[in-house]
């Protein structure tokens, strides 16, 4: 599988994982301190080929992705599910650890970021889901965001990722439908 845009990655270790999976081009971010001259190459590549930030599934992780988006607006995202990042033994969750076919399957399923689009999913939508208030609003919002494919996050920031990826309507139901049918057979247990 030949990737045409370049892989944003934490390290070296997640270029060694890219390559068992697919055939693609890296840059490291090398932490999340991500220097300017760093900044300026994915701006540029973004330019030229497109870029696709393929974080780990943790805080730092989510803090590379902030600090992209927010440098070089309408880059591609992949997230890859936190079971697939899980280390044999020690150390913490990480693109490194993943198979080669979990690796494919998140690049099979990219966002692209419409900074300016308009919301299709509103707060209101959100609320009568159970995803942003009540007791079960966290397990809800997990659920939710591993079927998505759209990375973990808490209830304000689940309304910016739905709407900068512009999740449609369908998809969003479809979604919820699976959260529901999740906790009714969690029930049934």
């Amino acid at each position: 599988m030949k990737i045409q845009e370049v892989i944003v990655v934490e390290g070296k270790d997640d270029t060694k994982r890219i390559n068992l999976a697919v055939n693609a081009d890296t840059i490291e971010t090398r932490g999340s301190a991500i220097s300017d001259e760093v900044l300026d190459q994915i701006d540029q590549l973004n330019e030229l080929r497109g870029v696709i930030v393929f974080t780990d599934p943790d805080f730092s992780g989510e803090k590379i992705r902030k600090t992209i988006q927010a440098a070089v607006p309408g880059v591609k995202h992949a997230f890859l599910r936190k079971k697939d990042a899980v280390p044999d033994g020690q150390g913490s969750l990480g693109v490194e650890h993943a198979s080669p076919a979990a690796i494919r399957e998140a690049l099979a399923h990219l966002y692209t970021e419409v900074p300016d689009a308009q919301p299709v999913i509103s707060q209101s939508d959100l609320l009568a889901a159970g995803l942003i208030s009540g007791p079960k609003a966290k397990i809800r919002r997990e659920i939710l965001c591993e079927y998505l494919r759209i990375g973990y996050v808490n209830g304000k920031q689940l309304y910016k990722r739905l709407n900068l990826f512009q999740v449609t309507p369908q998809e969003f139901g479809a979604a919820v439908l699976h959260v529901r049918e999740v906790e009714e057979q969690d029930e049934q247990q």
